[in-house]
């Protein structure tokens, strides 16, 4: 096997990332990803230095995101204080820093490589490394978990099914390990190689296949839901001028009261008036509402000190009955980093950096995954925007919710986010077995059962309501009851299979 030459191998590897980022959506082109793992796998074999190996991951995560999260340049269009260019630049400065943690996972899997002597085993190893490499990518400094490689198992048809048994991260793992199968067969590795490899693969998608087979204990649907997408843009959100605008088109949306109670969902801060602290604001939507009506609603929060000084706010969500009474609050906890709150903000904001949320106040966090109850309908888990893509921590466990309701504001994000964010909601619920709602100002809001299944939606865009009942929870999944420790156990296995891989060869 020729050596691997860095100056044609890592622009290469670069290349391979950026074409797999299109196996996400919105184009979720998923063979041509797996194809671009297999061809991944295929230069990381033929590296011979650890720095070699460790160069091949950060140059293929580089590109992958890179491309990936090109979403996140457009949130600088919408405010003045920084330059718009500059978020090109964060693009790549986030890139830079998150392509390390999938460049450890491979390099380490190239080191048990060399022990192993097996091309199975290497692919198995690059699966277990991929998966702890994700893990910490999504949990070190606040983590940022979007993006993980298991998503794409979303378009695969059953892949989603695979997600209640081993969750995103060993989904992620089980999509190396398949683009190791690919590069296993175009060499002609022998059938035993194969086999020792599809093994794992095999036996997840087989325990989900019997899982779907097997009666999964559904309920009746739930009460009428209507949720709300006004298509409000986010260079005229917080325009004062178009104050009134914006709450005519909840107003419409909304619609009249019928003869039995709705469930009405509006999104993140979906007003600008701070509902705790307005009874003028909470009369006017309780008027919106029918007498067996509720509402939830995003708004902003403020804290105060002993003197009644704000000192920090929160991004909430509000129940409101039809009695103008809030029945709850829930504060959003996992913040987004220069987006809700600058960090090292002294030496950050001598420099011009602010953040992009407009306001001069950071945003304090909430205390975790808390539900909101609702008279006639029970326990709603709740989590805002981002929060939704931490897979393992949407969820109270002492207290499972019937459903997940995510308000958020994908205004922001350009084409790309939109249709990302919903198909990471779309893996926790399918994780959980927890339906999940979301509605949203400018799309995509949508209705998804607790398969991961799409079952209603609104185009990005275009303002709307969707009505529909509340899909059926499902029992507690495996993952509901033991979360990423199944990743863990996951990844273990695949290193000590690697290893009878390795022995069974030589």
């Amino acid at each position: 096997m020729p050596p691997l030459r860095a100056t044609s191998a890592f622009p290469l590897a670069f290349a391979l990332g950026a074409a797999s980022a299109f196996g996400f959506e919105p184009y979720a082109l998923w063979p041509l990803a797996f194809c671009c793992l297999a061809a991944l796998l295929a230069l990381l074999i033929r590296a011979r230095r650890f720095g070699q190996a460790f160069g091949l991951g950060w140059w293929f995560a580089l590109g992958q995101f890179t491309v990936g999260l090109n979403w996140i340049a457009t949130a600088f269009t919408f405010q003045a204080a920084m330059p718009a260019w500059l978020g090109w630049i964060a693009v790549v400065l986030l890139s830079l820093y998150l392509a390390v943690y999938p460049a450890l996972g491979l390099a380490l899997a190239w080191t048990l490589g060399r022990i192993a002597r097996s091309p199975a085993s290497l692919a198995l190893f690059a699966s277990a490394g991929w998966i702890a490499g994700e893990w910490l990518r999504g949990t070190a400094f606040t983590g940022f978990a979007w993006n993980p490689l298991g998503v794409i198992w979303l378009e695969v048809p059953g892949g989603s099914a695979m997600a209640p048994l081993i969750g995103t991260y060993a989904l992620s793992g089980l999509a190396i390990l398949l683009g190791g199968l690919i590069w296993l067969a175009v060499t002609r590795a022998g059938p035993k190689g194969l086999a020792m490899a599809a093994a794992p693969l095999l036996l997840v998608a087989t325990a989900a296949t019997i899982r779907v087979l097997l009666p999964s204990g559904t309920g009746p649907e739930g009460i009428a839901i209507r949720v709300i997408q006004p298509n409000i843009n986010q260079n005229e959100k917080w325009e004062e001028s178009a104050e009134a605008r914006n709450y005519d088109r909840l107003v419409r949306l909304t619609g009249q009261p019928g003869p039995e109670p709705r469930l009405i969902l509006w999104p993140e801060v979906a007003v600008p008036w701070y509902l705790d602290e307005n009874p003028l604001a909470r009369d006017t939507i309780a008027s919106l509402l029918g007498p067996r009506d509720l509402l939830l609603t995003g708004a902003i929060h403020f804290n105060y000190d002993k003197a009644g000084n704000p000192v920090t706010a929160t991004n909430s969500l509000f129940g409101l009955t039809p009695e103008a009474r809030l029945i709850g609050r829930y504060d959003k906890s996992h913040l987004v980093p220069y987006g809700e709150y600058l960090p090292m903000r002294p030496i950050l904001s001598r420099i011009g950096l602010s953040r992009l949320a407009p306001g001069d106040m950071d945003f304090q966090p909430g205390p975790g995954p808390r539900g909101i109850l609702l008279p006639g309908i029970g326990l709603v888990g709740v989590q805002i925007c981002y929060e939704i893509i931490f897979s393992g921590h949407v969820i109270d466990e002492a207290h499972r919710p019937r459903f997940l309701f995510n308000p958020s504001n994908d205004a922001w994000f350009g084409r790309w986010g939109p249709p990302q964010h919903l198909a990471q909601a779309r893996l926790r619920a399918a994780e959980e077995g927890v339906p999940v709602i979301r509605s949203t100002p400018t799309g995509i809001s949508a209705v998804i059962d607790a398969r991961g299944r799409l079952l209603s939606s609104l185009p990005w865009h275009q303002a709307g309501a969707i009505d529909a009942r509340l899909p059926a929870l499902l029992p507690p999944t495996p993952f509901a009851r033991l979360g990423n420790l199944l990743a863990a156990a996951f990844a273990a296995t695949l290193l000590l299979w690697g290893f009878a891989s390795g022995r069974r060869r030589r």
